[in-house]
């Protein structure tokens, strides 16, 4: 109960702030209206029109608490205009890219290990690949790959990929590479051999550098699909649902879509780490 304190005082600052800035932004609006009206507007009347603009700056914290209600509890799971049917669009694309890209991040980083020709060739590009905006080259692997018929989820998965497998390949590098020299010295005079080595000294090893990275993988992975669904001309996704948004100032409606993907973001963040800490007790790692 105690560490929901610090939290709840985290949280209501940020809404404070949120609101103190609503005003701010939104004034603007009302001060231009009520001066072509002719009127006079108090400070009280001015923060209540701030507060409940159709199309606001900024939009107020109870405004978008409204329309995520509105598009997630009042609709039907199955409504394209259902936060939970874009955000499970979202999803899908997220969890495959994340899939495919953990497991080719571990391959890359189990052969950097074992293999000093890669690690001296793959890791730099691993690294030159990232420094490449995923704004330009996601228009690319969309037109690429639709130019050979393929369409649909893969592309935005791929995007996510693109994103998630650079903290896995650095992670489990670093995992793999993590146990201490008398240990493997230890294993060599017992014999063992590199598979043994392997699966019973770095894989171990390197749980804890796993999970970090597959956290950080997760987000990535999830603002990828997000980023690949803007190209593609969708229906449906929350990168849909942004950039309709953006397209006709709905900015209530942009702001409460990226509200969902945050809270889509730490739900499979914490489910990670509720697998981590599964796992590493089970193994018999404290943290």
């Amino acid at each position: 109960m105690r560490s929901l304190i610090p939290v709840a005082v985290v949280v209501a600052i940020i809404v404070s702030a949120w609101y103190a800035a609503t005003v701010v932004m939104n004034a603007q609006w009302t001060r231009d209206q009520a001066a072509r009206a002719g009127v006079e507007i108090g400070f009280s009347e001015l923060v209540a029109d701030t507060m409940d603009q159709k199309r606001p700056r900024l939009p107020a914290p109870h405004q978008v608490g409204a329309e995520i209600w509105n598009t997630t509890v009042e609709k039907k799971v199955t409504s394209k205009r259902s936060l939970v049917f874009h955000a499970w669009v979202t999803l899908s694309a997220t969890l495959l890219g994340f899939a495919i890209g953990t497991g080719l991040g571990i391959l890359l980083a189990f052969g950097i290990v074992h293999d000093r020709a890669m690690d001296m060739g793959v890791m730099p590009w691993a690294i030159a690949s990232q420094t490449v905006p995923i704004l330009a080259i996601a228009p690319m692997i969309i037109v690429v790959l639709f130019s050979i018929g393929i369409s649909g989820l893969l592309p935005k998965a791929i995007i996510s990929a693109y994103l998630s497998f650079f903290p896995v390949v650095v992670g489990m590098v670093a995992g793999f590479r993590s146990p201490d020299p008398l240990q493997l010295d230890l294993m060599k005079t017992y014999n063992a051999s590199k598979a043994h080595i392997f699966w019973k000294l770095r894989v171990p090893a390197s749980m804890p550098f796993l999970f970090a990275s597959l956290k950080i993988g997760i987000a990535a992975s999830l603002v990828g699909a997000i980023v690949g669904e803007l190209p593609t001309g969708a229906v449906a996704g929350l990168g849909t649902r942004l950039l309709a948004g953006s397209y006709y100032g709905q900015t209530i409606q942009i702001w409460s879509a990226l509200l969902t993907a945050a809270a889509l973001a730490a739900a499979l963040v914490g489910l990670i780490g509720l697998v981590q800490r599964t796992t590493l007790v089970r193994m018999g790692m404290h943290r």
